[in-house]
C-alpha cells in the first residue's frame, strides 16, 4: 500500500506528478458553466439575428413572463438559466457517458437534448410551439447549437478523463 502511494507521488523530470487529480464532479460543473455561457450567448446572437424565434431564456419561461424575458435583464436571466441547465446536463453526461471517447457521444447527447426540449418537453410545457409549427430556420439553427453544445460538453469530459497519452512519462512510447 505504501509503495502505491509513493508511486503516485513520484515526480516527472519536468516537475508534474504522475497522478492526475482532476475532481470529475467539479470539472463537469465547470464544463457545464462554460457550455451554458458560450452557447447561451450564441443562442442569444441567433435570436438577435432572427435565425431562431425561440427566446434565449426559454429555460426560464416557466418562471418568468415572456415580456420580461424579451428585455435585456430577461436575456441575462435566460442565459443564467441555460447555464444552470448546462451544468445539470454536464453532470448527467459524466454519470452516463463520461468514459466514452471521441466527439460522437457528445453530438448524440446534444441531439437527444434537442429532441427532449423541442419535441417532448417544450411543447408540453408551452415554452415552444413544437417542431411542426416552428420554422425551418429555427429548427435547424437550434439543432446546430445543441449539437455543438453537446459536442462541447461530451468531448471536453471525454478528453479530460480518457486521454491517457498525455499522462505518460516523456519518452515512454
Amino acid at each position: 500500500m505504501e509503495e502505491q502511494a509513493m508511486a503516485t507521488n513520484r515526480k516527472r523530470s519536468n516537475g508534474s506528478s504522475l497522478h492526475h487529480d482532476t475532481n470529475p464532479w467539479l470539472y463537469a460543473v465547470k464544463i457545464g458553466f462554460f457550455a451554458g455561457l458560450i452557447w447561451g450567448i450564441v443562442r442569444w446572437l441567433f435570436y438577435a439575428m432572427k435565425f431562431t424565434t425561440i427566446l434565449p431564456g426559454f429555460a426560464a419561461d416557466p418562471f418568468f413572463r415572456e415580456s420580461f424575458l424579451k428585455t435585456g435583464w430577461g436575456m441575462v436571466v435566460g442565459i443564467g438559466c441555460f447555464i444552470a441547465l448546462s451544468i445539470i446536463a454536464a453532470l448527467l453526461y459524466y454519470v452516463l457517458l463520461g468514459r466514452m471517447r471521441g466527439p460522437w457521444p457528445g453530438i448524440v447527447y446534444g441531439l437527444a437534448w434537442w429532441a427532449l426540449l423541442f419535441v417532448a418537453l417544450g411543447p408540453l410545457l408551452g415554452v415552444m410551439a413544437g417542431v411542426t409549427k416552428e420554422g425551418w430556420n429555427t429548427l435547424f439553427s437550434e439543432l446546430c447549437v445543441f449539437l455543438l453544445w453537446g459536442a462541447f460538453i461530451g468531448y471536453s469530459i471525454a478528453f479530460e478523463f480518457t486521454d491517457e497519452a498525455s499522462r505518460e512519462p516523456l519518452g515512454a512510447h
